[in-house]
């Protein structure tokens, strides 16, 4: 049985995803990262970065209980405790490797990059007037739609991004299912319009998708919320 520690964000539906579409068995365990639930030392004992999703496999390697933080690290715990998703590294180590370079694009590039280009389109805003935080919205407005393009034109000749269907591709999509918070006309990328719909369609996507999902949040942060996100209050924490 595996303990997911998480939030209905798009690094927490990575792992939902792989974990409905690997067939395990889990529970999810909700994180609430506005609250501050981040910085509770039970957690903090698995995700010392105080990030979340964490997992704890109580039948890790050698029937050994695990825990796993970093969503790549997570991504490909499980695709090689079930052999799902990642050509094994012995039988198609080229295959296996290009798995990894596009999760190692998603964590370096897509996720930090359409996450601050989401903050400064609209978090920021909660806070600052728009012309404080122009550049930030102009720097990663265009770093998006770069990254779009550089998805676009691999995806022109690739059905998935990096042979069958893998983590790589469960690792992107979770950041790619809203354009229009990065600024972005998906329209302007066909390519990866297709992608999406592709990977959306999955039955295991879906059920990702739907876990812990009663705790979206509506509308913008309580001032609390977004002084624990983004303020002072995260760098006091221990």
């Amino acid at each position: 049985m595996i303990d997911c520690y998480s939030w209905p964000t798009p690094n927490g539906h990575k792992v939902h995803i792989m974990l409905e579409e690997c067939g395990l068995e889990y529970n999810a365990i909700g994180v609430g990262i506005e609250a501050g639930d981040q910085f509770k030392p039970e957690f903090l004992k698995i995700s010392p970065n105080n990030k979340i999703p964490a997992i704890i496999d109580r039948d890790g390697p050698g029937g050994k209980e695990i825990s796993v933080f970093e969503t790549g690290a997570i991504l490909y715990y499980l695709a090689t405790k079930t052999g799902k998703f990642i050509p094994a590294l012995a039988d198609d180590p080229a295959g296996h490797h290009n798995v990894m370079q596009w999760l190692m694009f998603q964590m370096g590039g897509v996720g930090p990059m359409f996450g601050q280009a989401r903050h400064f389109r609209a978090y920021a805003l909660e806070r600052f007037d728009e012309e404080k935080v122009q550049y930030g919205i102009d720097r990663y407005t265009n770093e998006a739609k770069r990254l779009y393009g550089v998805m676009d034109r691999h995806l022109a000749d690739n059905e998935y991004f990096a042979g069958d269907y893998s983590i790589a591709d469960i690792a992107i999509f979770p950041w790619c299912r809203q354009p229009d918070r990065r600024g972005v006309d998906q329209d302007e990328f066909p390519n990866h319009k297709r992608w999406v719909e592709l990977v959306a369609a999955r039955p295991g996507v879906q059920r990702g998708l739907e876990v812990l999902a009663e705790n979206t949040r509506q509308g913008g942060h309580s001032k609390e919320g977004w002084d624990i996100m983004f303020g002072d209050k995260q760098y006091q924490q221990p």
